[in-house]
């Protein structure tokens, strides 16, 4: 026990907490001065926590065991990425990301195998994407509306069964044999999609404490990555087979969705049983820069992995499948997992800002014809992306309160990006005949994604100053 006296001041740890404006000014307690120099009535008086226990009954009758205790286990262990009361909502939720995470990849593997069976150019095979993205684009604001009026568990269910109508719409569209077909099931498709994520998203992020919001986006997110590893893992051992020239009727593009669609309809099934809470949403924010928040502009870069790893033959497509799958999104994923222990630790822009730097310096390796060293950076940048969108969601959303829902939508149209990227993208390549110089339109977009980043950091360092 150390003792109570003035001179011991310097060696006392004092914090403040909340108690009511009608109780006594501190402190009582005479073990530093600069307690007795609170004001009669102030809303945070200190107290000195060192001398807590002796002067138990002087907290009890101030009712901060209970703040003591939380702050004392908050020290120590850091605050839980998850509230326990919350944990299988999360887990549930969560599942979802995998399962989107599945449907997108198999767009870039698709991507290839449409070029190489309709004989199309960059810019045609690019429609693929943008069918889908345009679909989020289109969906988000209806999402949000219907997410807000029906609850989280009805947006899921809701758009788990669109997924699964746009999957089993590819069974007559195959059968046309041609590229065009295959974009009206995609747009129902991406419409799914966009009522998960614009559920989920949000969702994630209010299960716990808002200081760790972007780590428990990041984690679900992680699960995105993983079934983005399997599903084009998967679809690229079943389009190529290890054989580029494996062509022709015996492949039916509507099988691995249709396979996906059945998992869909079970985890929709699961839904429909279990009820999740509906997490209550503070007063609507003031603000106003909130609105400004939302730079999300997202590019994929898987959409034209294989062919910058195949067009100079240095890899076959299927050798380039495993490249993407156990190299660029495996380090994605990885990303993903790492950054959720990471901010927890570290500022949330300032991780943010790294990761912008670390994009931009790969891509313009990737533009410059440096061999081996382009298609290992073009990997890499994978890492240095995997957090880019959740971060920027996470950041955008924080103290919206009622808002919440409305922001979510107006951020998954910036998902936009992912329609008009690889579509410029792909007509920059054929105008250019090189799809490595095309790789400037990536490029650029992340310039802008720095900027924001820079701006953000720069907005936490003055806040904390």
């Amino acid at each position: 026990m150390m003792p109570n006296n003035r001179g011991a001041a310097a060696q006392l740890t004092a914090t403040k907490l909340p108690i009511n404006r009608g109780a006594a000014a501190f402190c009582r307690l005479r073990c530093d001065k600069r307690h007795t120099a609170e004001p009669r009535g102030s809303d945070y008086p200190q107290i000195c926590l060192v001398n807590k226990p002796k002067f138990a009954t002087f907290a009890n009758n101030l009712k901060i065991n209970k703040n003591f205790n939380e702050m004392q286990k908050e020290q120590k262990h850091g605050v839980p990425m998850v509230a326990r009361h919350y944990l299988i909502p999360f887990i549930l939720i969560t599942s979802l990301f995998f399962i989107w995470g599945g449907a997108r990849a198999i767009l870039d593997v698709l991507n290839k195998h449409v070029q190489m069976q309709y004989q199309a150019g960059y810019g045609e095979s690019a429609l693929i994407q943008c069918s889908v993205y345009l679909a989020y684009f289109l969906g988000a604001l209806p999402a949000g509306m219907l997410i807000r009026k029906f609850g989280t568990r009805k947006g899921v269910i809701t758009g788990l069964l669109l997924f699964a109508v746009g999957s089993f719409l590819f069974i007559p569209a195959a059968s046309l044999s041609k590229l065009i077909a295959l974009l009206a099931p995609l747009f129902v498709l991406g419409l799914g999609l966009c009522l998960l994520e614009t559920a989920a998203n949000p969702y994630v992020t209010l299960l716990g404490d808002s200081r760790t919001s972007s780590s428990r986006i990041n984690m679900s997110q992680t699960f995105n990555g993983l079934g983005c590893m399997f599903g084009a893992l998967l679809s690229g051992l079943y389009f190529f087979n290890g054989d580029s020239s494996r062509l022709g009727s015996d492949i039916n593009i509507a099988v691995p969705y249709c396979t996906i669609a059945v998992f869909v309809i079970i985890v929709a099934l699961v839904f429909s049983r279990v009820k999740l809470p509906e997490v209550i949403l503070e007063q609507e924010s003031t603000d106003a820069d909130g609105a400004k928040k939302g730079l999300g502009f997202t590019f994929f870069f898987g959409t034209f992995f294989i062919n910058f790893m195949t067009d100079d033959h240095f890899l076959t497509p299927s050798q380039a499948t495993w490249a993407l799958s156990f190299g660029g999104l495996m380090l994605f994923m990885l990303g993903r997992f790492l950054s959720s222990f990471i901010m927890t630790r570290v500022a949330t822009e300032k991780v943010f800002f790294v990761c912008a730097c670390g994009t931009v310096i790969m891509l313009l390796a990737v533009i410059s014809p440096l061999g081996i060293v382009s298609k290992v950076a073009l990997v890499l940048t994978f890492l240095f992306e995997s957090l880019m969108f959740p971060t920027i969601f996470a950041l955008s959303i924080r103290g919206l309160g009622a808002n919440t829902e409305k922001a979510s939508s107006i951020l998954m149209m910036s998902v936009v990006g992912g329609a008009i990227g690889p579509l410029a993208l792909g007509y920059v390549a054929d105008a250019l005949g090189s799809i490595t110089a095309a790789f400037a339109v990536p490029l650029i977009t992340f310039v802008v994604v720095w900027a924001f980043a820079f701006y953000m950091l720069r907005k936490h360092i003055a806040a904390k100053a």
